[in-house]
């Protein structure tokens, strides 16, 4: 499934996954403007468990990113708007939808941005700390 979206400055989105048998793998791409992207590991016998991973996706470094199975997903819009594109490799089952909170304390990400700019969702905002989180994978 191709998905695209379009989000202006500062919207932050995250972290998602969607639990089996609906666990999604993406291979996304920022086509216009810049995100910062984070992959965050949640397979719970994995040695980077609770680790993650960032990158800057811009339609001007053209990078793809793969986040596997097993991973939940954010990204933050740094430009003034951009357009993001990505493939998944599994359906979206809302009933399956989940998360962990974008600003999780054990996490400790520098988002580069001050947190009176961030736009996000009050689904977002109320995900759980991976703390809380029973992972499914």
């Amino acid at each position: 499934q191709d998905n695209e979206s379009k989000s202006s400055k500062g919207v932050l989105r995250g972290f998602h996954f969607q639990n089996p048998p609906y666990d999604q793998a993406k291979l996304l791409r920022c086509v216009e403007g810049k995100v910062l992207d984070i992959a965050l590991d949640l397979r719970k016998k994995s040695e980077t468990y609770g680790k993650y991973h960032k990158i800057i996706l811009s339609g001007e470094n053209k990078k793809q990113f793969f986040v596997p199975r097993g991973f939940a997903h954010a990204f933050l819009v740094l430009s003034d708007f951009a357009v993001f594109s990505y493939k998944v490799d599994n359906v979206y089952a809302p009933k399956y939808d989940s998360g962990v909170v974008w600003n999780d304390y054990d996490l400790s990400i520098d988002w580069g941005m001050d947190e009176s700019e961030l736009i996000i969702s009050d689904k977002d905002k109320n995900l759980p700390f991976l703390s809380e989180l029973n992972s499914p994978f």
